[in-house]
């Protein structure tokens, strides 16, 4: 068994692959907030209990089963962040721009503090496993 197949891993890279993208889409709106008529974009957020109905959906396939409200999802099954509607934004400057940059900064900040958060819960799951192995010193 890998690494990437198990699910506390697999949502923590999807997790990161989220903030990834949407770094990507602030840097955007940052580079734009003197390009006349630029709407920022957004990615929206991911509907857990949405991807948590899914996963417990009955089907004919053997899925884990969620005891709790906090127990995750198996393998493959969580949703794709990148679906969704963006939100309007209700601030423009006199050229048609919406970009708020103080907005955007802020965004931009939280994004590398959960990143920060995603890489350290990983780094603690590893180490996790190389103490249940025995395989802590490298």
């Amino acid at each position: 068994m890998t690494m990437q197949n198990i699910s506390l891993f697999n949502a923590l890279g999807a997790k990161m692959d989220y903030l990834d993208h949407s770094q990507k889409v602030i840097a955007q709106n940052i580079a734009n907030a003197d390009t006349p008529n630029y709407r920022p974009k957004e990615l929206s957020e991911v509907d857990f209990g949405r991807v948590l109905t899914n996963v417990t959906k009955d089907t004919k396939t053997v899925r884990m089963e969620s005891t709790r409200a906090g127990h995750m999802p198996a393998n493959n099954e969580v949703e794709d962040a990148r679906s969704g509607k963006q939100r309007i934004t209700y601030e423009v400057a006199p050229g048609k721009n919406a970009v708020i940059l103080e907005e955007q900064m802020l965004k931009s900040t939280e994004n590398s503090i959960n990143h920060s958060f995603m890489v350290n819960i990983m780094k603690k799951n590893v180490g996790m496993l190389r103490t249940a192995i025995g395989n802590q010193g490298q």
